[in-house]
């Protein structure tokens, strides 16, 4: 039990190499590559240094609607990717596999909840988990058990727990959903509650603890239904379904195998080496 359970946002961090990479980085036939190097190296340095009993990642559907967009239409509208960034997010979640650690994706479901649902299991059986995600969303998931891994610059992670929470957004992690409900959040086009920014909503939850009991008090009443649905999109689900998660070692051999077939000749070598550091 001494070891953590490794849940990454699989998305969070695709999305970041595709941007931090050159794209004349390819792989076989001239298709991408920088996402699949880039996320790689991530995960990578991840399992180097935090030495997890296991690794989860969880992964968005494109293309399928989740419960989130099929309660508001606003929810993360008019967000647009790249189609070769699409390309390697498809196969990301082979190389994963090859690495011997277990994914999570299904149609209905983000990302986030995946992580959710790891951690509530791995708590559940005793154990410790770190989540990595670039997602402030995640902050809801830190507990005395539970430590998210933020990216801050050039690889570095802080690590985030429950005190590291109340430092920045002046609210407990379980208060994040009602948090985000009445801030906003316009990167998924969450409104919030009007006239009310982080600070404002730091202190009604301080006041109420709840959106709810906010809500009971008299405030927005205009906005009251609104504000539940922002905070049911804003949460987690934990209900989320995700594979059995048994300690495992990496197989970086298969993985290096599937690197070379792709030509990420630089990838395919240092995970040759990890395998040849393990034999």
């Amino acid at each position: 039990m001494s070891r953590p359970l490794l849940i990454v946002d699989g998305d969070s961090f695709a999305h970041r190499a595709y941007h931090a990479l050159p794209k004349t980085i390819k792989r076989k036939g001239n298709g991408g590559g920088g996402a699949i190097v880039g996320f790689a190296n991530i995960l990578l340095r991840l399992y180097e240094n935090e030495q997890p009993r296991a690794v989860l990642v969880g992964w968005d559907t494109l293309g399928a609607p989740t419960y989130r967009q099929k309660l508001f239409a606003g929810y993360q509208a008019g967000r647009k990717f790249d189609d070769d960034l699409i390309d390697q997010l498809d196969l990301l979640p082979e190389f994963v596999a090859a690495c011997g650690f277990a994914t999570a994706k299904k149609a209905g479901y983000e990302a986030d909840d995946f992580l959710a649902a790891g951690v509530t299991a791995e708590e559940k059986r005793g154990g410790t988990a770190l989540v990595a995600s670039g997602d402030r969303d995640a902050f809801q998931l830190a507990s005395t058990k539970t430590t998210i891994l933020h990216p801050i610059k050039a690889g570095e992670m802080a690590r985030i727990g429950p005190l590291e929470v109340r430092e920045r957004y002046g609210v407990e992690p379980e208060q994040v959903p009602d948090f985000i409900a009445l801030r906003g959040d316009p990167s998924d086009g969450l409104p919030g509650a009007k006239g009310v920014g982080p600070k404002g909503a730091a202190s009604l939850l301080r006041k109420y603890r709840t959106l709810e009991e906010a809500l009971g008090a008299g405030n927005f009443a205009a906005q009251a239904d609104q504000l539940r649905l922002f905070r049911r999109i804003a949460t987690m689900d934990a209900e989320a379904p995700i594979p059995q998660l048994p300690d495992k070692q990496p197989n970086w051999g298969k993985a290096a195998s599937l690197a070379r077939g792709w030509e990420l000749n630089q990838l395919a070598k240092r995970l040759y080496d990890l395998a040849e550091a393990v034999d």
